[in-house]
């Protein structure tokens, strides 16, 4: 179904203000569906927690600049008519002495806003919440990096387990380091052995969460010219994330600061967020890394959705959402994903999700001009703000979608699906791209005439099976398009009329 809505006021939309050690954000979701769909997302840089670990107080040249952007954000939280909408304050203010005071200030600015300043547990908690959401399976560990804290949350099996946070945020660890890198390695070796459990989780994933870890990723995508400019389930091995460290912390930042889409605000806080990346893989010592822009705000989010809703695998979500907005059937995926079914006799559970996910979206080109389709399709699947898709699940499925729509192989923009598919990939969805684009002109997209046909490989040869009277729908475009399905199976095609 589509986005919950309030009936003639639109969309239902909720809003946090997450206010940090380093910056202030607010974050306007659309809908309370499975997954989260940010409309109004902005970020001001403010140091709040800046010379924290040496007075104990708030950053006071910090302090009346975020009134005043507290109040623009509330203007257009409530202008939006979000509700629910929440100030979520972090580290800086609940460390600070000053705090309560910063807090009582903020309420009589935000009359009837909600102003909740979280503890450690529940920052975590917020964090670890926020990336099962996109990655409901998420096995490792969880390291949310802010200016004041580093929240480390173990998950096991979808579950959180163990956390605890540290002043290891890339303002107060340079505080706390006086600038000095080599006393900042010390400190974070320091605090991480004091957690045991770190040992727990040798051998899983890192997942990497907070602005200043999703800056690195931005500099690495940006030096190795990686064909994605999306950080969300951006992954690194351990080995390419240690080259990537010793970069950071040996370039100048001048050549750091050419790179496209660095975020320049970032630069100084690179060299210590590297450090603590380089000691927790020490500690660590994960078998891969993946950075999630989900994290606290997507947490806050999942704790406002419905439990029925909330347990859904989000890419499905998020196709059948696609669907419904765009689609002309509600009914035809399901069919296609049988309909297909017969020509993947080998594929494995995640291989079989994403092709149903791939018939849920099959039609979300309909309304585009014909002319352009297939490449709107694609750029429109590959870079689609769903927060379960992996690097490689973009690929896979936009390339699928375009070869549906009719797109030549050769053409310029399959680039990014040509990178991050290896050729085993890339034939697949080749393939189901090519049985959907058959499945459609056979059946003009409804669930009837599908139903009146069948595919099957046997004896070497792939059969279009037609039911007795359904034969009608044959025609020169049905022959060819079979003809086409059969060249990238590599197997001699037929027409049965039984």
């Amino acid at each position: 179904m589509g986005r919950d809505v309030t009936g003639a006021g639109g969309f239902r939309r909720s809003a946090v203000i997450d206010l940090g050690s380093n910056s202030v954000r607010l974050v306007v979701f659309d809908g309370i569906s499975r997954n989260p769909a940010p409309i109004f997302n902005e970020k001001v840089v403010l140091r709040l927690g800046r010379g924290l670990n040496a007075t104990g107080r708030l950053n006071d040249e910090a302090v009346p600049l975020a009134m005043e952007v507290m109040a623009r954000f509330n203007a257009i939280a409530r202008g939006m008519e979000a509700s629910p909408f929440e100030v979520l304050a972090t580290a800086a203010v609940r460390d600070a002495t000053n705090g309560p005071e910063f807090v009582a200030g903020l309420k009589s600015r935000l009359p009837g806003v909600p102003i909740r300043i979280l503890s450690g547990e529940e920052e975590a908690d917020y964090s670890a919440t926020g990336v099962l959401c996109g990655i409901p399976d998420a096995n490792g560990l969880v390291a949310d990096i802010g200016g004041g804290s580093l929240e480390l949350i173990r998950i096991e099996n979808g579950r959180k387990r163990d956390a605890c946070t540290l002043p290891l945020g890339v303002i107060r660890l340079n505080d706390r380091a006086d600038g000095d890198l080599a006393r900042a390695r010390a400190l974070v070796d320091e605090d991480l052995a004091r957690v045991g459990w770190l040992e727990d989780v040798r051998g899983q994933d890192l997942y990497l969460v907070g602005g200043a870890f999703r800056a690195l990723a931005r500099m690495q995508i940006a030096r190795t010219a990686y064909p994605l400019n999306i950080v969300h389930l951006y992954q690194l091995a351990p080995d390419t994330a240690r080259e990537m460290t010793d970069w950071i912390l040996s370039a100048s930042k001048r050549s750091i600061e050419r790179l496209p889409g660095v975020p320049r605000k970032r630069l100084d806080d690179a060299p210590f967020a590297a450090t603590v990346l380089r000691r927790l893989m020490r500690h660590a010592q994960p078998n891969g890394l993946v950075f999630c822009v989900d994290g606290l705000r997507e947490g806050w989010y999942m704790h406002n959705v419905a439990a029925s809703v909330a347990n859904n695998d989000p890419q499905d979500a998020v196709a059948r959402e696609m669907c419904c907005m765009l689609g002309r059937s509600m009914q035809l995926p399901e069919r296609l994903a049988d309909w297909t079914a017969p020509l993947f006799p080998d594929e494995d559970p995640g291989a079989d999700r994403l092709r149903a996910v791939a018939c849920w979206l099959s039609d979300v080109g309909a309304h585009d001009h014909p002319e352009y389709r297939a490449e709107q399709t694609y750029l429109r699947i590959l870079r689609l703000q769903g927060v379960g898709f992996t690097h490689q699940a973009r690929a896979f499925l936009s390339l699928t979608l375009a070869v549906r729509y009719g797109a030549d192989l050769s053409v310029a923009y399959l680039q990014p699906s040509r990178q991050l598919l290896d050729p085993a990939q890339f034939a697949h969805a080749v393939v189901l791209g090519q049985a959907l684009r058959l499945a459609y002109t056979v059946s003009g997209g409804t669930e009837a005439l599908l139903d009146g046909t069948r595919l099957e490989m046997a004896g070497g040869t792939l059969s279009l099976h037609f039911a007795p009277g359904r034969d009608v729908v044959q025609g020169e475009s049905v022959r060819r398009r079979l003809e086409r399905l059969g060249s990238a199976m590599n197997m001699p095609v037929r027409v049965r009329d039984h």
